[in-house]
């Protein structure tokens, strides 16, 4: 026996060699991973979906000129991919990069490999490099015009976060080792996540089964007491023994689902507002179908002007306050023109914009899908007569596309993580479908050729719209990082309107700035003078308040009239004249 025999071997093993039971688990991973995705084709093909079943379907790729295109970049990716591997290679152990100041920001890397580790470092590195000279380049280009350069910008930026490496499995170091740690387990989950996703066509932020709307969100107690084919109105039960002798009636976005002013007792603004002694009435639009093809903007104007009237009546009151949020808000401002040009301006005592535009010279990045191609595809997709509203929902989740779409990717797809229980989260993806002849009509009327505040350019119910007609009282919130409703528009309603205005700014954005209750005690919220010639001018000599301005806005609401009343008899829902339908939130809302 030679000393070679004799040598006991000490070498640690490798540790990136699986164990006999790992590769078991692994291999067992693998088939059941394609078994998710062999019943998720034959689902789909069972439903009757034939383009989903034509992608496990050979024979229809092979002569598909997409297929031959994908093919060819895939090989050119491919190729380039390996060059720089084998240029890592080459240098030998390498020197991990200093990170650049604003990687420290940036919550995609995180992980201390991105600059622990040499490899992973020099990845971050040049993916910031490579998106920092896409958007260089995009700015300097000669030639196209402001709005041409900005959708150049607009895609610059979503391409370069959909190409960040912490989007690919093989690149994310946090992926890898959740991956490794699992044995696999952490993907499988991912790709179920990811299965059950398509079939929804809609990217989940949040366990679809976490919530139901009447149990454990939207549950503020009331009823509805009046319904039309467009809409239903709620009525909240009092608190207080009295209660203001002017009502509150609330329009929500018709885009959303009115309950994110009623997402839970401890956030909802409909609760809070109830608390603080008024009679809260909301309107639950109705989520569009077929049946409602023909509906414009005419017919929500009149919904306005019904449920204002119906309000007024039911309790017996000469005018009410009115909050509009959003679209609803700049809708309102509509309705308001159209009563002072009828000589009703006094059915209405106040209004409250939440986040709410009427000009849209500044209305920011959503002006990009107002051009030819894009209305041409959406008259395409409302083919039915109405708009999906998954589609509007992916449109608005790109404005924030590395929050909204990437980070969920990622953390749901490739991390496998558990869906949050996070109501807000819920809410945003509990769609709304829009008439199709409206939606365009709005887009088209307003957004791309803002005709709103062009006096008696636009007309409803037979009557011209001027918003400088408009004396009612108006309280004004904006969000200082709103992307939806960008501060400088939102601003401009201060331009239009000829009544007494306040103007408030909210830290946070187009929801967190409006749904911002006082227990909280988050964010802020400035005042100022409300004359200011500018937005400039108001910021620059506003004073900042800790905390919500919800406060703030009952004080001015008191102002306006602090009249008292019981809150018995028609304050109480369903003990009017109009009797109680069913219980809040109702059906409409419940709708898909």
């Amino acid at each position: 026996m030679s000393d070679t025999d004799n040598k006991v071997t000490t070498e640690a093993p490798n540790p990136f060699l699986p164990s006999p039971d790992d590769m078991q688990h692994w291999i067992s991973v693998i088939g059941r991973a394609q078994q998710m995705m062999l019943d998720y084709a034959l689902g789909q093909a069972n439903e009757g979906n034939a383009s989903a079943a034509a992608l496990f379907d050979p024979a229809k790729w092979i002569d598909n000129p997409a297929t031959k295109l994908w093919t060819e970049q895939s090989s050119k990716m491919w190729d380039q991919g390996v060059a720089f591997w084998t240029s890592l290679a080459s240098i030998g152990q390498p020197i991990a990069p200093d990170a650049p100041p604003e990687a420290a920001k940036d919550r995609r890397f995180t992980d201390p490999d991105w600059t622990a580790n040499p490899v992973f470092a020099m990845i971050r590195q040049t993916y910031g490099l490579l998106a920092e000279q896409m958007l260089a380049t995009t700015r300097q280009l000669e030639g196209p015009d402001p709005a041409a350069r900005a959708k150049m910008e607009f895609a610059a930026k979503a391409m370069a976060d959909a190409m960040a490496p912490t989007n690919l499995a093989l690149t994310n170091p946090e992926v890898i080792k959740r991956a490794v740690e699992t044995r696999g387990e952490s993907l499988l989950k991912g790709l179920k996540h990811m299965l059950t996703d398509l079939s929804r066509g809609q990217l989940s932020h949040v366990d679809p089964d976490a919530f139901e709307v009447g149990v454990n969100i939207a549950t503020t107690p009331g009823k509805v007491i009046h319904e039309t084919d467009l809409y239903q109105l709620i009525q909240y039960e009092p608190t207080t023994k009295d209660v203001f002798a002017a009502p509150l009636l609330i329009f929500p976005p018709w885009i959303n689902r009115f309950y994110i002013l009623d997402l839970n007792p401890a956030k909802s603004f409909v609760a809070w507002a109830v608390s603080q002694g008024l009679s809260v009435f909301m309107v639950s639009w109705k989520s569009a179908d077929a049946s409602m093809s023909e509906i414009v903007w005419d017919d929500y104007i009149a919904a306005q002007v019904d449920a204002i009237d119906t309000v007024r009546a039911v309790l017996d009151v000469p005018a009410i306050h009115t909050i509009g949020y959003c679209v609803a808000g700049t809708t309102l401002a509509a309705t308001l023109a159209i009563l002072s040009a009828r000589g009703e301006a006094d059915k209405v005592k106040s209004v409250t914009f939440f986040t709410a535009q009427v000009d849209f010279e500044h209305a920011g990045d959503l002006k990009m899908f107002v051009d030819d191609s894009y209305l041409a595809l959406l008259q395409q997709l409302s083919a039915p007569g109405f708009l999906d509203g998954r589609y509007m929902a992916a449109t608005f989740n790109s404005l924030r596309g590395r929050d909204l779409i990437w980070n969920y990717v990622v953390s749901n797809y490739l991390l496998g993580n558990d869906y949050p229980p996070f109501d807000l989260l819920y809410w945003n993806g509990d769609t709304t479908n829009l008439p199709a002849k409206w939606h365009r009509q709005y887009l088209v009327e307003l957004y791309r050729d803002n005709r709103l505040v062009i006096p008696n350019s636009l007309s409803a119910l037979g009557t011209p719209i001027d918003l400088k007609k408009i004396q009612t009282p108006a309280f004004i919130q904006a969000g200082r990082e709103d992307h939806i409703a960008p501060l400088a528009s939102v601003w401009r309603l201060m331009d239009h309107l000829s009544g007494p205005k306040t103007f408030l700014l909210a830290g946070s954005g187009h929801i967190a700035g409006v749904v911002n209750p006082p227990a909280a005690g988050k964010y802020q919220y400035w005042t100022g003078d409300s004359k200011a010639a500018t937005l400039d001018e108001f910021v620059a000599g506003a004073e900042e308040t800790k905390g919500s301005w919800w406060p703030h806005w009952i004080e001015w609401i008191s102002a306006l009239d602090s009249e008292k009343t019981s809150a018995k008899g028609a304050r109480i829902p369903g003990k009017g004249p109009k009797k109680a339908i069913e219980d809040a939130p109702g059906r409409y809302v419940k709708q898909r």
